[in-house]
Protein backbone atom coordinates (compact mmCIF):
# COMPACT_ATOMS: atom_id res chain seq x y z
CA UNK A 1 0.00 0.00 0.00
CA UNK A 2 1.36 3.42 -0.91
CA UNK A 3 1.69 5.66 2.11
CA UNK A 4 1.21 9.43 2.09
CA UNK A 5 4.20 11.72 1.93
CA UNK A 6 5.70 12.61 5.30
CA UNK A 7 6.78 16.16 6.04
CA UNK A 8 10.41 15.16 5.34
CA UNK A 9 9.48 13.59 2.01
CA UNK A 10 7.43 16.61 1.01
CA UNK A 11 10.25 19.02 1.84
CA UNK A 12 12.95 17.16 -0.09
CA UNK A 13 10.72 16.56 -3.13
CA UNK A 14 9.07 19.97 -3.24
CA UNK A 15 10.32 22.00 -6.19
CA UNK A 16 9.94 25.76 -5.93
CA UNK A 17 10.42 27.41 -9.32
CA UNK A 18 10.65 30.88 -7.77
CA UNK A 19 13.38 29.76 -5.37
CA UNK A 20 15.42 28.06 -8.08
CA UNK A 21 15.12 31.06 -10.42
CA UNK A 22 16.33 33.33 -7.60
CA UNK A 23 19.34 31.06 -7.05
CA UNK A 24 20.22 31.22 -10.75
CA UNK A 25 19.91 35.00 -10.75
CA UNK A 26 22.13 35.47 -7.68
CA UNK A 27 24.94 33.38 -9.21
CA UNK A 28 26.79 33.06 -5.91
CA UNK A 29 29.17 30.51 -7.45
CA UNK A 30 30.71 33.29 -9.54
CA UNK A 31 32.03 34.96 -6.38
CA UNK A 32 33.41 31.75 -4.92
CA UNK A 33 34.59 28.88 -7.17
CA UNK A 34 34.24 26.58 -4.11
CA UNK A 35 30.67 27.71 -3.39
CA UNK A 36 29.16 24.24 -3.86
CA UNK A 37 30.58 21.82 -1.30
CA UNK A 38 28.29 18.79 -1.09
CA UNK A 39 25.95 16.55 -3.05
CA UNK A 40 22.94 14.70 -1.67
CA UNK A 41 21.93 11.76 -3.86
CA UNK A 42 18.69 9.86 -3.39
CA UNK A 43 18.94 6.09 -3.03
CA UNK A 44 16.76 5.66 -6.11
CA UNK A 45 18.99 7.89 -8.25
CA UNK A 46 22.08 6.05 -7.00
CA UNK A 47 20.53 2.67 -7.83
CA UNK A 48 19.57 3.77 -11.35
CA UNK A 49 22.99 5.29 -12.04
CA UNK A 50 24.84 2.22 -10.81
CA UNK A 51 22.59 -0.13 -12.79
CA UNK A 52 23.07 1.89 -15.97
CA UNK A 53 26.84 2.13 -15.55
CA UNK A 54 27.03 -1.60 -14.89
CA UNK A 55 25.09 -2.34 -18.09
CA UNK A 56 27.84 -0.70 -20.11
CA UNK A 57 30.36 -3.34 -19.00
CA UNK A 58 33.80 -2.13 -20.17
CA UNK A 59 32.33 0.76 -22.20
CA UNK A 60 31.64 4.21 -20.81
CA UNK A 61 28.00 5.29 -20.56
CA UNK A 62 26.44 8.66 -19.86
CA UNK A 63 23.28 10.06 -18.31
CA UNK A 64 21.79 13.20 -16.77
CA UNK A 65 20.94 14.25 -13.21
CA UNK A 66 17.62 15.82 -12.22
CA UNK A 67 17.08 17.77 -9.03
CA UNK A 68 17.68 21.16 -7.46
CA UNK A 69 20.13 23.19 -5.38
CA UNK A 70 19.71 24.26 -1.76
CA UNK A 71 22.41 26.51 -0.34
CA UNK A 72 25.80 24.99 -1.11
CA UNK A 73 24.37 21.56 -1.94
CA UNK A 74 23.12 19.78 -5.04
CA UNK A 75 20.06 17.57 -4.42
CA UNK A 76 19.94 14.73 -6.98
CA UNK A 77 16.44 13.25 -6.98
CA UNK A 78 16.41 11.25 -10.21
CA UNK A 79 18.49 10.33 -13.25
CA UNK A 80 17.95 9.17 -16.80
CA UNK A 81 20.36 7.57 -19.29
CA UNK A 82 21.32 9.08 -22.64
CA UNK A 83 21.35 7.02 -25.86
CA UNK A 84 25.02 7.58 -26.61
CA UNK A 85 27.72 5.20 -27.81
CA UNK A 86 30.87 5.25 -25.74
CA UNK A 87 34.27 3.60 -25.96
CA UNK A 88 36.48 2.12 -23.30
CA UNK A 89 38.06 5.52 -22.66
CA UNK A 90 35.53 8.24 -23.51
CA UNK A 91 31.88 9.06 -24.09
CA UNK A 92 30.45 12.16 -25.75
CA UNK A 93 26.86 13.27 -26.27
CA UNK A 94 25.89 14.00 -29.87
CA UNK A 95 23.01 16.06 -31.28
CA UNK A 96 20.57 13.14 -31.00
CA UNK A 97 21.36 12.79 -27.30
CA UNK A 98 20.71 16.47 -26.63
CA UNK A 99 17.39 16.27 -28.48
CA UNK A 100 16.48 13.23 -26.39
CA UNK A 101 17.41 15.09 -23.20
CA UNK A 102 15.22 18.11 -24.03
CA UNK A 103 12.27 15.90 -24.96
CA UNK A 104 12.68 13.80 -21.80
CA UNK A 105 12.71 16.86 -19.51
CA UNK A 106 9.66 18.36 -21.23
CA UNK A 107 7.76 15.07 -20.93
CA UNK A 108 8.76 14.75 -17.27
CA UNK A 109 7.34 18.18 -16.49
CA UNK A 110 4.07 17.25 -18.20
CA UNK A 111 3.97 14.21 -15.91
CA UNK A 112 4.45 16.39 -12.82
CA UNK A 113 8.24 16.10 -12.44
CA UNK A 114 9.31 19.74 -12.39
CA UNK A 115 13.01 19.24 -11.70
CA UNK A 116 15.41 20.43 -14.35
CA UNK A 117 18.75 18.91 -15.31
CA UNK A 118 21.43 19.90 -12.78
CA UNK A 119 24.31 17.78 -14.01
CA UNK A 120 25.54 14.69 -15.79
CA UNK A 121 27.08 11.36 -14.85
CA UNK A 122 29.25 8.88 -16.68
CA UNK A 123 31.22 5.74 -15.91
CA UNK A 124 34.92 4.99 -15.59
CA UNK A 125 34.88 1.17 -15.80
CA UNK A 126 37.84 -0.10 -13.81
CA UNK A 127 39.96 3.03 -13.45
CA UNK A 128 38.53 5.06 -10.59
CA UNK A 129 36.51 8.22 -10.08
CA UNK A 130 38.25 11.33 -11.40
CA UNK A 131 38.00 13.77 -14.31
CA UNK A 132 39.89 13.30 -17.56
CA UNK A 133 40.79 16.14 -19.90
CA UNK A 134 37.67 15.54 -22.02
CA UNK A 135 35.53 15.35 -18.88
CA UNK A 136 36.91 18.68 -17.66
CA UNK A 137 36.22 20.33 -21.02
CA UNK A 138 32.65 18.97 -21.08
CA UNK A 139 31.96 20.07 -17.52
CA UNK A 140 33.51 23.51 -18.06
CA UNK A 141 31.30 24.05 -21.11
CA UNK A 142 28.20 23.04 -19.15
CA UNK A 143 29.11 25.32 -16.25
CA UNK A 144 29.55 28.19 -18.66
CA UNK A 145 26.06 27.93 -20.16
CA UNK A 146 23.83 25.84 -17.84
CA UNK A 147 24.82 26.68 -14.27
CA UNK A 148 24.43 25.33 -11.67
CA UNK A 149 25.85 22.07 -13.04
CA UNK A 150 27.46 19.00 -11.49
CA UNK A 151 29.54 16.06 -12.73
CA UNK A 152 29.36 12.58 -11.18
CA UNK A 153 31.67 9.68 -12.03
CA UNK A 154 30.95 6.05 -11.10
CA UNK A 155 33.28 3.08 -11.45
CA UNK A 156 30.92 0.09 -11.94
CA UNK A 157 33.72 -2.49 -12.12
CA UNK A 158 35.23 -1.56 -8.77
CA UNK A 159 31.73 -1.20 -7.35
CA UNK A 160 31.09 -4.87 -8.12
CA UNK A 161 34.56 -5.88 -6.94
CA UNK A 162 34.40 -4.10 -3.58
CA UNK A 163 30.68 -4.28 -2.82
CA UNK A 164 30.53 -0.52 -2.18
CA UNK A 165 29.62 2.15 -4.71
CA UNK A 166 32.71 3.87 -6.10
CA UNK A 167 31.41 7.37 -6.79
CA UNK A 168 32.83 10.88 -7.04
CA UNK A 169 31.29 14.30 -7.66
CA UNK A 170 33.18 17.20 -9.23
CA UNK A 171 33.06 20.77 -10.49
CA UNK A 172 35.64 22.53 -12.62
CA UNK A 173 37.30 25.84 -11.85
CA UNK A 174 36.60 28.86 -14.09
CA UNK A 175 39.19 29.64 -16.81
CA UNK A 176 42.22 31.48 -15.47
CA UNK A 177 41.58 30.52 -11.84
CA UNK A 178 44.57 29.23 -9.88
CA UNK A 179 43.36 26.95 -7.09
CA UNK A 180 45.11 27.16 -3.72
CA UNK A 181 47.46 24.40 -2.67
CA UNK A 182 45.23 21.98 -0.81
CA UNK A 183 45.72 18.72 1.02
CA UNK A 184 46.63 15.62 -0.92
CA UNK A 185 43.58 14.02 -2.56
CA UNK A 186 42.33 10.62 -1.54
CA UNK A 187 44.65 7.90 -2.84
CA UNK A 188 43.29 6.00 -5.83
CA UNK A 189 44.54 3.00 -7.74
CA UNK A 190 44.97 4.41 -11.25
CA UNK A 191 46.03 2.12 -14.14
CA UNK A 192 49.40 2.88 -15.70
CA UNK A 193 47.75 3.94 -18.97
CA UNK A 194 45.64 6.58 -17.18
CA UNK A 195 48.14 8.05 -14.71
CA UNK A 196 49.33 10.82 -17.02
CA UNK A 197 45.81 12.02 -17.86
CA UNK A 198 44.89 11.81 -14.17
CA UNK A 199 47.80 13.97 -13.03
CA UNK A 200 47.74 16.59 -15.78
CA UNK A 201 44.15 17.74 -15.15
CA UNK A 202 43.88 17.25 -11.38
CA UNK A 203 44.22 21.02 -10.77
CA UNK A 204 41.33 21.93 -13.08
CA UNK A 205 38.57 20.65 -10.79
CA UNK A 206 37.67 19.92 -7.18
CA UNK A 207 35.57 17.22 -5.54
CA UNK A 208 32.40 17.61 -3.50
CA UNK A 209 31.41 15.38 -0.59
CA UNK A 210 28.69 12.86 -1.46
CA UNK A 211 25.87 11.86 0.89
CA UNK A 212 22.93 9.54 0.30
CA UNK A 213 19.37 9.78 1.59
CA UNK A 214 16.19 7.74 1.41
CA UNK A 215 12.63 8.80 2.13
CA UNK A 216 9.43 6.79 2.45
CA UNK A 217 8.33 7.31 -1.14
CA UNK A 218 11.83 6.53 -2.44
CA UNK A 219 11.89 3.35 -0.36
CA UNK A 220 8.71 2.14 -2.07
CA UNK A 221 10.13 2.73 -5.56
CA UNK A 222 13.50 1.25 -4.63
CA UNK A 223 11.90 -1.91 -3.24
CA UNK A 224 10.00 -2.34 -6.50
CA UNK A 225 13.24 -2.13 -8.48
CA UNK A 226 15.20 -4.41 -6.14
CA UNK A 227 12.54 -7.13 -6.45
CA UNK A 228 13.62 -7.53 -10.08
CA UNK A 229 17.33 -8.04 -9.38
CA UNK A 230 17.79 -9.71 -5.98
CA UNK A 231 17.88 -13.23 -7.44
CA UNK A 232 20.70 -12.31 -9.80
CA UNK A 233 22.76 -10.98 -6.90
CA UNK A 234 22.43 -14.24 -4.98
CA UNK A 235 23.11 -16.44 -8.02
CA UNK A 236 26.18 -14.53 -9.22
CA UNK A 237 29.72 -15.53 -8.28
CA UNK A 238 32.06 -12.59 -7.56
CA UNK A 239 35.10 -14.79 -8.16
CA UNK A 240 33.95 -15.39 -11.73
CA UNK A 241 32.43 -11.99 -12.53
CA UNK A 242 35.44 -10.09 -11.16
CA UNK A 243 38.06 -12.39 -12.69
CA UNK A 244 38.84 -10.15 -15.72
CA UNK A 245 39.16 -7.12 -13.44
CA UNK A 246 41.49 -8.87 -10.98
CA UNK A 247 43.60 -10.24 -13.84
CA UNK A 248 43.87 -6.78 -15.36
CA UNK A 249 44.93 -5.31 -12.01
CA UNK A 250 47.68 -7.92 -11.59
CA UNK A 251 48.96 -7.15 -15.08
CA UNK A 252 48.92 -3.43 -14.29
CA UNK A 253 50.92 -4.09 -11.10
CA UNK A 254 53.58 -5.90 -13.13
CA UNK A 255 53.79 -3.04 -15.64
CA UNK A 256 54.16 -0.49 -12.84
CA UNK A 257 56.85 -2.56 -11.11
CA UNK A 258 58.80 -2.98 -14.35
CA UNK A 259 58.65 0.76 -14.99
CA UNK A 260 59.86 1.42 -11.44
CA UNK A 261 62.92 -0.77 -12.06
CA UNK A 262 63.71 1.19 -15.22
CA UNK A 263 63.83 4.41 -13.20
CA UNK A 264 67.07 3.27 -11.52
CA UNK A 265 69.84 4.37 -13.91
CA UNK A 266 72.25 1.65 -12.82
CA UNK A 267 75.58 2.36 -14.51
CA UNK A 268 74.45 5.82 -15.64
CA UNK A 269 76.05 7.43 -12.61
CA UNK A 270 77.24 11.02 -12.39
CA UNK A 271 80.38 10.79 -10.21
CA UNK A 272 80.55 14.59 -9.89
CA UNK A 273 77.04 15.36 -8.64
CA UNK A 274 75.51 11.96 -7.96
CA UNK A 275 72.14 13.45 -8.92
CA UNK A 276 71.19 10.97 -11.63
CA UNK A 277 71.05 7.90 -9.46
CA UNK A 278 69.64 9.72 -6.45
CA UNK A 279 66.63 11.07 -8.32
CA UNK A 280 65.98 7.80 -10.10
CA UNK A 281 66.31 5.85 -6.87
CA UNK A 282 63.89 8.08 -4.95
CA UNK A 283 61.32 7.98 -7.75
CA UNK A 284 61.63 4.21 -8.00
CA UNK A 285 61.12 3.75 -4.25
CA UNK A 286 58.07 6.04 -4.31
CA UNK A 287 56.58 4.17 -7.27
CA UNK A 288 57.15 0.79 -5.64
CA UNK A 289 55.49 2.02 -2.45
CA UNK A 290 52.38 2.87 -4.47
CA UNK A 291 52.52 -0.51 -6.19
CA UNK A 292 52.62 -2.10 -2.74
CA UNK A 293 49.43 -0.24 -1.75
CA UNK A 294 47.75 -1.26 -5.00
CA UNK A 295 48.77 -4.89 -4.49
CA UNK A 296 47.38 -4.91 -0.96
CA UNK A 297 44.08 -3.55 -2.24
CA UNK A 298 43.85 -6.25 -4.91
CA UNK A 299 44.56 -8.94 -2.30
CA UNK A 300 41.87 -7.62 0.05
CA UNK A 301 39.27 -7.41 -2.73
CA UNK A 302 40.05 -10.95 -3.88
CA UNK A 303 39.86 -12.25 -0.30
CA UNK A 304 36.42 -10.65 0.10
CA UNK A 305 35.20 -12.34 -3.09
CA UNK A 306 36.50 -15.70 -1.88
CA UNK A 307 34.86 -15.26 1.54
CA UNK A 308 31.53 -14.33 -0.05
CA UNK A 309 31.65 -17.39 -2.30
CA UNK A 310 32.36 -19.63 0.70
CA UNK A 311 29.43 -18.13 2.61
CA UNK A 312 27.06 -18.65 -0.32
CA UNK A 313 28.21 -22.24 -0.80
CA UNK A 314 27.80 -22.99 2.90
CA UNK A 315 24.30 -21.50 3.08
CA UNK A 316 22.96 -23.21 -0.04
CA UNK A 317 24.58 -26.58 0.69
CA UNK A 318 23.13 -26.57 4.21
CA UNK A 319 19.70 -25.73 2.79
CA UNK A 320 19.88 -28.56 0.24
CA UNK A 321 20.97 -31.12 2.83
CA UNK A 322 17.98 -30.47 5.07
Amino acid sequence: MVRGLSSEDAAIHRYDDTQQIAIQQQKLWLRNPHFFKQVRVSALALFKMTLHCRSGSSLEVMGMLQGKTIGDAFIVLDTFPLPVEGTETRVNAQAEAYEYMVEFVQTSRLAGRREYVIGWYHSHPGYGCWMSGIDCSTQMLNQQYTEPFLAIVIDPVRTCATGTVEIGSFRTYPPGYNPPISAQPKYQTIPKSKIEDYGVHSSRYYSLSVHFFQTNILSIMLDALCNRYWSGTIASSPLLSNKPFITGQLLDLKIKMDSADLLIPGKAWDFVTGIGRTRGWKTSVKTKARVKCDGARVAVEHAKDAALSIIKSTVFLCTLNR
